[in-house]
C-alpha cells in the first residue's frame, strides 16, 4: 500500500500479518493442545485478569523463555495440597517425596487459567518480572514429560469457551453489598484498599479484580477461578467477606 506525504511517496507495509493474535480476537483455534505450566499456590489468575510474577527459578525462567519464543501462553494452575485438605483422595507419595507438605511435583487442581505474557523485564541478573493477562480457563487433562524443568500438560478449554465471548453486561449481584461486605472484611482484617478505584470500575472489572486481590486461601481461590459465571464468582466471594475470610467448608472443594 502507499501513502503521500509533501515530500513524496513513501511506501507503508501496513498489511503486514501478526504471527500472534490480538487477545480480543483470539479463539480456541489459537490455544495450543499443550501448554506449560507455572504451579503456584494462593495465585488466581482470571480471564481478562492481569497477575504480575516475579520469575527466578531456572525452570520458570525456561517457561518463560519458551513462551515468548512461541505463542506467549502460560498455563497457570494451583497445586493441589498433599494433607487432603480439599478432601480428595491423596495421591501415591513416600516422605521422601514430601517438602514441607508438598511432593517435588504435588498434584495440581484440574482447572487452570491460560495467560498471555503482556509485559516483560528482563533484570540484570537474568530473572525476570511479566504480568500475565488472563485469557480463557482450560481443564488439565493429563500431564506429558517435562520440558527443560518445567512441567508440561495437554489441556482442553472448549468448555470455557464463553471466557472469550462474554463481555460481562448485566451481571446480576448486588454491587453495594459486596462493597459494603469487602468494607467490613478491610476493617476486621486490618486490610487497606483502595476504594475510590474499585468504585470506578465497572461490574466485570470489579469482579475480575476482587477475586484476585482478596487474601484468601487456595480452596477459595479455586472455587471462585471454577465459578460457572460472573454472577457465581460474586456470590462466593461475598460469602467468603461475610465469613470474615474463614476457609469455606472443604467438603465441597474445587476439582
Amino acid at each position: 500500500m502507499t501513502r503521500h506525504d509533501p515530500r513524496g511517496t513513501i511506501i507503508i507495509h501496513d498489511d503486514i500479518p501478526r504471527r500472534i493474535p490480538q487477545i480480543g480476537e483470539m479463539t480456541l483455534a489459537d490455544f495450543p493442545a499443550e501448554l506449560g505450566l507455572f504451579p503456584l499456590d494462593e495465585a488466581l489468575l482470571l480471564p481478562q485478569g492481569r497477575l504480575p510474577l516475579n520469575v527466578f527459578e531456572p525452570r520458570y525462567i525456561a517457561l518463560v523463555e519458551d513462551a515468548l519464543a512461541g505463542n506467549r501462553l502460560i498455563g497457570m494452575i494451583q497445586p493441589r495440597p498433599l494433607d487432603g485438605m480439599d478432601g480428595s483422595p491423596l495421591d501415591d507419595a513416600t516422605d521422601a517425596d514430601m517438602d514441607d507438605g508438598y511432593s517435588t511435583t504435588p498434584p495440581l487442581y484440574n482447572i487452570g487459567c491460560i495467560g498471555r505474557i503482556t509485559a516483560m523485564t528482563e533484570r540484570t541478573d537474568g530473572t525476570y518480572a511479566i504480568t500475565l493477562t488472563g485469557i480463557a480457563r482450560f481443564r488439565l487433562l493429563r500431564e506429558t514429560e517435562m520440558r527443560r524443568g518445567y512441567r508440561v500438560a495437554r489441556i482442553d478449554a472448549s468448555s470455557f469457551v464463553s471466557d472469550l465471548t462474554d463481555g460481562g453486561d448485566d451481571i446480576p449481584f448486588d454491587r453495594e453489598g459486596l462493597l459494603n461486605a469487602l468494607h467490613d472484611f478491610c476493617e476486621a482484617q486490618g486490610v487497606s484498599t483502595q476504594w475510590d478505584a474499585l468504585r470506578q470500575m465497572d461490574d466485570a472489572a470489579l469482579l475480575v479484580t476482587l477475586p484476585m486481590i482478596c487474601p484468601f486461601g487456595t480452596a477459595p481461590r479455586q472455587m471462585m477461578l471454577e465459578a460457572p459465571t460472573p454472577a457465581a464468582r460474586a456470590q462466593i466471594l461475598r460469602n467468603l467477606l461475610d465469613g470474615a475470610g474463614h476457609e469455606p467448608d472443604e467438603g465441597a472443594s474445587p476439582s
